[in-house]
Order: C-alpha cells, then sequence, then structure tokens
C-alpha cells in the first residue's frame, strides 16, 4: 500500500474540509492539496527525470509545502528523506551523499546551506526552494496516478546517529508507516476527520510519525505560525481546532506547563499531548497534568522502529491511585500493540522481570534495515530483534524502566547526541591530543554537553571559544559542548579504554581535576 493513498482518498471525501493550516488560517482543502500533490509528484518525476525508488530530500523548518513535499514523493513512487534542518552543512551533505539523495525540497531559511551542494554532491541533480516559482512551477505539472507500491518498499529513510559518529539511515517500509498508524489508534487514541494535530516539533523526527495516523483520518495538519509555540497560542489553537494533539519534547511539555498564559485557560479542546524522546522529570510530569489534565500520552521508540516500542497510556497517566503510579511514571511503559517486547543477557537470552539487560524488539514496525549498511543491519536486526542497545527492565506487570538510553547517548532538549561526533570534531583542532565527551544532568534540557579535554604540547591553548569555534565548523550548534573541562588525562582501564563512567562520577561528586 502507498501512504500517499490517505491523501488521494481524503481529497475525493472531504473535498471542501481543511487539510493544512498555518495558525487559524486554512491553508488548503484536502481536495486542493490532493490536486497538488499529484501534481506535484508528476513534476518531480517530469521535471528531474526520477524514477520509483529514488530518494528526495526535504531539509525545511515546518510548513505545509513539508507535507506537500513527502506526500508527493511517495504518490510519486520516491523515497522521501527527511533531514533535521538544525544539522550543520557538512551534516547534510552526508546525509544528501549516503543516501544518495537525487533532489532536495528546502526553504528561503535553508536554501543557502543546501544549494551550494549540487555543485559538489555528483547524484544530487537539484535543489528546490518551496514555496516559490519554482515550486510553483512544479505544482502546474500535469498530475500522475499514484504509483504503485507495495509494503516492503521504502518510504522513508530516518537518519539517526550512530555510536560511529555518522549517521545511519533507518530505512522504513510503507508498511511499517502503515503499522506504526494502526498502532497510534490502538494504544493512544482514535482520530476522526474533525480532530487536528498540532506540527510544534520537527517534522522530521517525532511530530512527522505521529502526524500519519492523523493524515489517514483526515484530521487537518496545523502549523504555528509563531514556529516557536507558545501558552497563548496554544489556547488560542485549542479554541480554533477542537481534537487537538501534538507531539512534544519533555522540555516543549514542561515550558507550555509553567507558561502562565495557560493558567485557567480553556484546554477542552485539547485531545492529547504526546511526549518522549527524552526522560520526564516526576515532578514535571506532575506539573504538567496539572495544567493539561489527563491528556497526557508516552511513547518511546527509535527510528529503527518509528517511536513504537512502548508507551504509558492516557489510562496510566490517569490512574494516579495505582499503587505503584509513581514507578510507572518514571519508566516508558507497557509495549505496544504491534510489537514484542524483551530484555535480554549478553547472549540474547530472556531476564525475568526486575534483571536489566538490553531491550529487545520484534515485529512488523521495526525497519527493513539501515540503508547500505549491511554489515549493521545484521549486526543490530541479528536473531530477528531489533537490538536497541537501551538497557531496562520490565517489572512483574510487563512495565519497562529504562536505566540507560544507549551506552553513549546524550538526549538535550529532545536532540539526540552521540559523544563520538563531538569528540571527532574537537580531535581535528591541532591542540588537542585526547578528548571524551559526556552527559551531565541538566534541570531545563534533559543533559547538557561536556567535554573533556587533553591538550597536546606545552597545554597552553586552546581556549574554550576556540574549541566552540572548532565545533561549529563542523556539527550542529546545540551538539556543542556547553562546558569544556581541560585535564591533564583521561581515566582508562587496562586496555586503554576510555571510562566514560569515571568522568561522570567527577561530575556528580564536583572533583574534577582540571589543569590550572
Amino acid at each position: 500500500m502507498n501512504l500517499a493513498t490517505w491523501v488521494e482518498r481524503n481529497g475525493r471525501r472531504l473535498r471542501d474540509r481543511p487539510a493544512l493550516a498555518v495558525g487559524e488560517e486554512v491553508h488548503g482543502t484536502w481536495e486542493v492539496t490532493a490536486a497538488r500533490v499529484a501534481a506535484l509528484a508528476g513534476g518531480l518525476r517530469d521535471r528531474f527525470g526520477l524514477v520509483p525508488g529514488d530518494r528526495v530530500a526535504i531539509v525545511m523548518a515546518n510548513r505545509p509545502e513539508y507535507l506537500e513535499a513527502q506526500f508527493a514523493a511517495w504518490h510519486a513512487g520516491l523515497v522521501a528523506v527527511p533531514v533535521n534542518a538544525r544539522l550543520h552543512r557538512e551534516e547534510v551533505a552526508y546525509v544528501l551523499e549516503h543516501s544518495g539523495t537525487a533532489a532536495v525540497v528546502t526553504d528561503d531559511e535553508h536554501a543557502d546551506l543546501v544549494g551550494p551542494l549540487v555543485d559538489r554532491l555528483d547524484g544530487l541533480r537539484a535543489v528546490v526552494v518551496a514555496p516559490g516559482p519554482e515550486w510553483d512551477g512544479l505544482a502546474a505539472s500535469t498530475p500522475i496516478a499514484l504509483s504503485d507500491r507495495g509494503s516492503d518498499d521504502a518510504a522513508w529513510l530516518f537518519y539517526t546517529s550512530g555510536t560511529t559518529g555518522r549517521p545511519k539511515g533507518a530505512t522504513l517500509t510503507h508498511g511499517n508507516l502503515l503499522m506504526a498508524s494502526l498502532s497510534y489508534f490502538a494504544d493512544i487514541g482514535p482520530v476522526g476527520d474533525r480532530d487536528s494535530v498540532l506540527h510544534a516539533a520537527p517534522l522530521s523526527h517525532g511530530s512527522g510519525l505521529y502526524g500519519l495516523p492523523h493524515v489517514a483520518k483526515g484530521a487537518v495538519s496545523v502549523f504555528p505560525s509563531s514556529g516557536a509555540l507558545d501558552g497563548a497560542e496554544l489556547a488560542a489553537l485549542v479554541r480554533r481546532w477542537p481534537g487537538l494533539s501534538f507531539f512534544a519534547a519533555p522540555i516543549m511539555v514542561k515550558r507550555l506547563a509553567a507558561d502562565p498564559a495557560l493558567a485557567g485557560a480553556d484546554l477542552s479542546g485539547l485531545k492529547t499531548v504526546i511526549y518522549g524522546g527524552a526522560p520526564m522529570y516526576l515532578a514535571d510530569l506532575e506539573e504538567a497534568l496539572a495544567t493539561f489534565g489527563p491528556r497526557l500520552a508516552q511513547i518511546y521508540g527509535q527510528g529503527e522502529t518509528p517511536m513504537t516500542i512502548t508507551a504509558l497510556s492516557l489510562a496510566d497517566h490517569a490512574e494516579t491511585d495505582h499503587p505503584r503510579w509513581r514507578e510507572r511514571m518514571q519508566g516508558v511503559g507497557f509495549p505496544r500493540t504491534d510489537v514484542e517486547v524483551r530484555v535480554a543477557d549478553a547472549d540474547d537470552r530472556p531476564l525475568p522481570p526486575g534483571e536489566a539487560g538490553e531491550v529487545l524488539v520484534r515485529g512488523p514496525v521495526v525497519m527493513a534495515g539501515y540503508w547500505d549498511q549491511e554489515e549493521e543491519s545484521a549486526e543490530t536486526l541479528r536473531g530477528g530483534w531489533l537490538h536497541t542497545g537501551d538497557v531496562g527492565s520490565l517489572d512483574d506487570d510487563g512495565y519497562l524502566t529504562l536505566h540507560d538510553r544507549s551506552k553513549d547517548l546524550i538526549i538535550s532538549g529532545g536532540m539526540n547526541i552521540y559523544p563520538r561526533e563531538v569528540e571527532e570534531a574537537l580531535m581535528t583542532h591541532p591542540g588537542v591530543q585526547a578528548v571524551a565527551v559526556v552527559g551531565r544532568p541538566d534541570p531545563e534540557w534533559g543533559e547538557s554537553v561536556v567535554a573533556f579535554v587533553v591538550l597536546g604540547g606545552d597545554g597552553s591553548g586552546p581556549s574554550a571559544e576556540d574549541l566552540d569555534r572548532t565545533c561549529l565548523e563542523r556539527i550542529a550548534r546545540f551538539k556543542r559542548p556547553k562546558q569544556y573541562h581541560l585535564v591533564e588525562a583521561l581515566p582508562t582501564n587496562n586496555y586503554g579504554k576510555v571510562l566514560k563512567r569515571e568522568l561522570r562520577t567527577w561530575l556528580e561528586e564536583g572533583r574534577v581535576p582540571d589543569q590550572r
């Protein structure tokens, strides 16, 4: 099944109903949106000589054209490559090159970042700015019929940072995304054509995935006109678009819950606040429940199994009289309908309740594999189970608690940061002899990035400002360390492996041996 079928159906059944909105204004009805998607699909195929299976990347902020581009790619039988628009140019270039992207749809804000890559990457044929004259020209193309796609055909390459420092493209098929959408109805809640979904978080991640079941049912996709949602805007949008749901990182939920504009606001039109991607502290959760009421649902997942491993449902959040409610709220919930979840030892043998091990996942929502990385795919999917790299334990009722994300993963503001890529950037500075990066708890961001740096030579330089500049030349701003510790040596074991647990202990105990 081709997921773009949903748009085509809605264009016939819900002709005059809103499909896309910016703020409180309708951007396009379903009839108009379906027609534009079919025409854009024809334009992408004809103008750039694309054929089914070719990749089209989307590098842009949240806006209606984003969804037009995504569903046009699928309508044409192409593979969408949604790229985190906050990445550094070199990171974007790697994703485009590795995926073999043939065309990119971007916006004015990111055109200068993406445009020059056409002359640099051999396979990249075109960069189209949307909205704009060329996008409008594509939308005026002759519409084409919906391409025939099977459940095993690639639909979305979800690039997620890897422990090697290079992103890996989780290949999500039409079948994977269909199953993830059906799982939303089973575990989060039903969706109707009078509902709405607000895209306040990036469409390249959770918001895009959780927008799919809403498109499937004909709900309107709403984009905040501010680009930075606050309490007053949310209250206004809830009044304008009842049945509104949205996905957010815990930091966004925390900020909204504390926004005075929501104190006493009528939130009866708010349906579900789905949060995930980072830990939610219990105190913050209780404040959010006080503000939003019993409308919160938590999800735990990865790009490799699109946001569907476990969930804390609306009912779980509301059951405050359960004797283990507080314990459950500090976990990540019960296995989703579409997966099997087990906790296993180093030999992949299941462990009993209460014992910690690696979280393994199996089911029709699990990715087909990593794009063009057969060895990594075989290792991650060995034995027919997705090896998440996360350490957790199940209780007697089957609820999962995570003890670590992956060994070194840092989650800051809901964004995944792998230390290796930060370390590699810092090691390009000639004055750096060795470096190790870890996360430290941060009350606002969840975690912040901290770098321990051993200087070469006489240890007289570089400064923290120099190290910052080195990072910003190579990686996204949100990945750079918030703090640098200059140390004489890094703690290692007998095999020379850096003991990052010791570094975290230094931070926890306030005994970092800074070099002076």
